[in-house]
């Protein structure tokens, strides 16, 4: 019979906790609490029935409760307390009801500020300059001194790839020089020279957004793509390594080089094409496409490559941006010479955007610009998911809970070889691969049957996108869940 859970039974179900933190508005419970017989369960079936009456709804996994939901931990509908370790596709930095984060809105000013939602680039309000001051001070990454904000990671990145192109012709045309009258309308009928055949370079793999630029850096899954007209773009291949890294340490310097080297390739090649690479745009892990990682080293001389022809390097943050590699950017992992020229993010930051130095500022007005511009209250919220970052240290915790994922992960390679493999990762930034699509697919199902959310991404990996406030406890109780599908499995 089914059960729906409220908040007295869930408080009642949690109340013998010991892990009873500030971090939650409700106890943690000890573990995931299943009430229905399959996930999803009936309840949720009947909303994703009504759902799809209105929209599309075949995406829909189940129906959630937000009331219940409390730190690592996310409520069904149908009664179900499962221990959350991709945390809305890697967008929830805190977990679920952080007081400090419901409070937010607990006061009039706030409110005012969530209602009076102002269109940024004309009206914004009197603390708006300062609240972006604050925003770079705390966590801005080095040199870039300038905050573009925006709604989303794909709105994020679109316009980050207009500003590369626009400070590419700018430096092509002269710093000082006006727009000649065939430029501007040329630029009406979508034509060189006002609209230039000008290209960016991505790689195989990559995921960037679903909006029409970023679609064309996108390289992740067809069905993301298909019957959409793109842009004549070149597309890399990313490093393919192979695990583990110190076994094949020579076997990967030598995939590094020869990534590289097709970089420079098509860089030269476009340039024969009159479509000059104007930037590069890569993820410091390509989340989507299948965790797939590169080396310092490999994103050194990508920079370099970048500096040598006087395009731009871009690093979407989007999903590894806001601690989860143990650092606030992962790009900070890599020793880069230099600052990238541009930084994407969004996710774990609540609204979108990208940080530039002052050289990548248009000069003229309207070239970056939109009804919103962003959002106000995203920002109170983002000031105090930083601050309790800081205050509670929840890098260091990143890397205590990942290094304890990570650690069971490598074991169960030696325990489950044929089943698992390429375990990899930073912080709780992590993922292990599996022999066949279907078995990670089976993998991923009878997991959430015990309690724990996951996903997939790539062809055949398992993705963890926990939040920050994942402790080691909660990586235990993942890994010997995983341990029992995978000993069921073996049978």
């Amino acid at each position: 019979m089914h059960v729906a859970v409220t908040l007295q039974t869930f408080r009642a179900a949690t109340r013998a906790s010991k892990f009873v933190k500030y971090f939650t508005t409700l106890p943690e419970p000890k573990e995931p609490i299943i009430m229905s017989a399959t996930i999803p369960g009936p309840k949720s079936l009947e909303l994703k029935e009504k759902l799809g009456g209105v929209q599309m709804a075949e995406t829909v996994q189940f129906f959630v409760d937000y009331e219940c939901a409390t730190g690592n931990y996310l409520c069904d509908v149908d009664g179900n307390v499962m221990l959350d370790t991709f945390m809305q596709i890697g967008s929830m930095p805190l977990g679920y009801n952080h007081p400090r984060l419901v409070g937010v809105f607990n006061n009039a000013r706030s409110v005012k500020t969530l209602v009076n939602r102002p269109a940024l680039g004309y009206f914004p309000g009197k603390d708006w300059a300062t609240k972006l001051e604050n925003i770079l001070k705390e966590i801005a990454p080095k040199s870039l001194d300038n905050i573009t904000t925006m709604m989303c990671g794909a709105c994020a990145n679109e316009n980050a790839y207009k500003n590369i192109f626009i400070t590419y012709m700018r430096k092509k045309r002269g710093e000082d020089a006006c727009f000649t009258d065939e430029e501007i309308e040329s630029a009406m009928r979508n034509c060189p020279p006002g609209a230039p055949n000008l290209s960016l370079l991505s790689f195989e793999g990559a995921f960037h957004g679903r909006t029409l630029g970023a679609l064309a850096t996108t390289h992740s899954k067809y069905i993301h793509k298909i019957d959409i007209p793109s842009l004549d773009w070149p597309m890399a291949p990313f490093p393919s390594y192979k695990y583990p890294l110190e076994e094949y340490e020579r076997c990967n310097k030598e995939e590094d080089k020869t990534c590289l080297a097709q970089v420079e390739e098509l860089i030269e090649a476009y340039c024969k094409k009159e479509k000059h690479v104007a930037g590069i745009v890569v993820e410091p892990i390509q989340g989507e496409g299948g965790d797939k990682h590169a080396s310092p080293e490999f994103f050194q001389q990508l920079q370099c490559i970048c500096k040598k022809n006087d395009i731009s390097l871009l690093f979407d943050e989007v999903q590894t941006g806001g601690g989860c590699t143990g650092k606030f950017w992962c790009h900070e992992h890599f020793d880069l010479p230099s600052p990238p020229d541009v930084v994407t993010f969004s996710k774990k930051l609540q609204l979108g955007g990208f940080f530039h130095t002052s050289d990548f500022r248009p000069r003229e007005p309207l070239r970056i610009f939109n009804t919103w511009m962003g959002d106000p209250a995203k920002i109170l919220l983002l000031e105090q998911i930083v601050t309790v970052i800081k205050e509670d240290k929840l890098l260091k915790q990143v890397e205590k809970s990942g290094k304890v994922l990570k650690t069971g992960l490598l074991q169960f390679e030696k325990e489950y070889p044929h089943l698992v493999n390429s375990a990899r990762g930073r912080g709780t930034f992590l993922a292990i691969s599996f022999e066949t699509p279907e078995l990670r697919d089976t993998v991923v199902g009878n997991l959430r049957k015990l309690g724990i959310i996951t996903s997939g991404c790539g062809k055949q990996s398992i993705r963890f996108r926990p939040a920050l406030i994942f402790r080691e406890t909660h990586a235990n109780i993942v890994l010997d869940r995983l341990r029992k599908v995978l000993s069921e499995i073996k049978k």
